[in-house]
């Protein structure tokens, strides 16, 4: 794992740990429906599991692949391999049309013969002049003397023709002799492009471009695909794990590169007919490739489909059950953590530490934890026997709503007033005669030497921070 990676990896867990700390601060002190405080507690195996990343969706390729085009002058006589065949270096895996071929051979051999014969009777012609021109008379020598030159400038002509002639005839074997193409590297046929024939040979992959695709084998990439929205998951340059959906416990290590957004593939599965155009816009979802170089390809099939993750390191670090750091207690002396009893209680028990994980902030639990067991963040409140709950809306507290009514049997402290709105219980009224006389309630709507205008609810009647009920009153008003 490099330095970026386990900076990004241990502030994810320094979050994650802050969020659940807090979530059981402000959860764990609550009471549950009998009014008993309870404290929330997690499973060990669900926190085991919060170190991994979201997967996405992949598949095995080729990293090298050869496209075989056609002679565009020849006709194709047979396809010797289908999609999906295996193939070796040296393999057929189609032959041309010779028929025509070998006609134009006999052809350029008949004219490959009758420049030969044109050159030999040129030979003999000039050698005839030349033989004439030496017993002719002065005036007989320009005569002579054209002919032969005449002669010699055919003869070039026809030993460049002749030329000509042989290329051609050796180029016309060659094709003979090469009609049928064979593959050039190990691999597996990818498409087969076949106009004139249909079926099983014509599983053309519509790239228009070859007539035969090989993807090669031994060297391969797993390719994905991200949205906007996970785009961001993927990372030039850091590491990925590849992992077999059928045996998780397989896993092949890469490199994620970059994300292609210059060849988005845009698809639109909620097209309905009569969408317009700006509706259809909106429900299409763009995706880009990437690919995840890979160390080592063995045990991996050519177009297996896989899970791709970011690799955390946690598949570097010992097995076993491993917790935040931040649920042990006395660390340096005695560690312990809050578990939860088989009775559905709170107890203290102690741990046998192992290794230290710096990235992720867990220690390796050797002795006194078990992957079912639940524990508790650690409070100051936490007290042995205190009920447990694994329902965080169970254990939350709805606040106090303004108004309640004071708990039966208790009293305000002297001289401190009742909040507003409040009512006393029943069996606690205030002795008469104490506070205002009851003849003196001052009519609602008038004011005396600054008193509170008293208010009726129902059949009780509240002055300011005042209450009267039954006749009776707050006292010190």
């Amino acid at each position: 794992m490099n330095k970026k990676q386990k900076i990004i990896t241990a502030t994810c867990v320094v979050v994650c740990a802050g969020c659940v700390a807090a979530g059981v601060f402000f959860s764990n002190k609550n009471k549950g429906d009998s009014g008993e405080e309870m404290a929330y507690v997690m499973s060990v195996s669900s926190m085991n599991e919060m170190a991994g990343t979201q997967r996405l969706a992949g598949v095995v390729e080729s990293q090298k692949t050869l496209d075989i085009q056609k002679d565009a002058e020849r006709e194709i006589k047979e396809v010797l391999v289908k999609a999906g065949d295996e193939v070796e270096v040296g393999t057929p895996l189609f032959t041309y049309d010779t028929a025509t071929l070998e006609t134009d051979i006999q052809q350029a051999q008949l004219d490959l013969e009758r420049e030969d014969n044109s050159m030999e009777n040129l030979k003999v012609q000039i050698q005839q002049l030349q033989k004439e021109k030496r017993n002719a008379s002065s005036d007989e020598q320009l005569s002579y003397t054209t002919q032969i030159q005449s002669a010699e400038m055919d003869l070039k002509k026809s030993e460049y023709e002749r030329k000509a002639k042989e290329v051609e005839l050796n180029r016309l074997k060659s094709k003979v002799e090469n009609s049928t193409v064979t593959s050039e590297m190990k691999g597996v046929v990818k498409s087969v492009n076949n106009g004139q024939n249909s079926g099983e040979m014509s599983m053309y992959d519509g790239s228009g471009q070859a007539f035969m695709t090989i993807l090669a084998t031994g060297e391969y990439r797993v390719k994905g695909k991200v949205n906007e929205q996970n785009a961001s998951q993927v990372m030039e340059g850091t590491r990925a794990i590849i992992r077999s959906r059928v045996d998780e416990t397989m896993t092949w290590q890469g490199t994620y590169t970059a994300v292609d957004t210059q060849n988005p593939n845009n698809s639109n599965s909620n097209m309905m007919y009569g969408m317009s155009s700006e509706d259809a816009a909106q429900t299409t979802s763009t995706s880009y490739p990437f690919y995840v170089e890979l160390d080592s390809s063995d045990g991996l099939l050519l177009g297996q489909h896989v899970y791709i993750e970011q690799d955390s390191g946690m598949e570097e670090r010992e097995a076993g059950i491993w917790l935040d750091e931040a649920f042990i207690v006395d660390l340096d002396k005695k560690p312990y953590i809050w578990t939860e009893t088989d009775k559905g209680t709170l107890e203290k028990r102690n741990v046998v530490l192992g290794t230290y994980d710096e990235n992720m902030m867990q220690y390796k639990i050797e002795e006194g934890l078990k992957k079912s067991d639940y524990v508790a963040y650690p409070q100051e409140f936490l007290e042995e026997g205190m009920k447990t709950t694994h329902d965080p809306a169970e254990a939350m507290a709805d606040p106090a709503p303004e108004g309640d009514v004071l708990p039966e049997g208790e009293e305000l402290p002297e001289g401190e007033m009742q909040p507003e709105g409040e009512i006393l219980p029943e069996d606690e009224m205030q002795p008469e005669g104490e506070g205002l006389p009851e003849e003196e309630i001052v009519p609602e709507g008038e004011a005396e030497d600054g008193a509170l205008l008293p208010k009726e609810e129902g059949n009780k009647v509240v002055l300011g921070n005042s209450l009267k009920k039954d006749k009776g009153f707050l006292p010190g008003v």
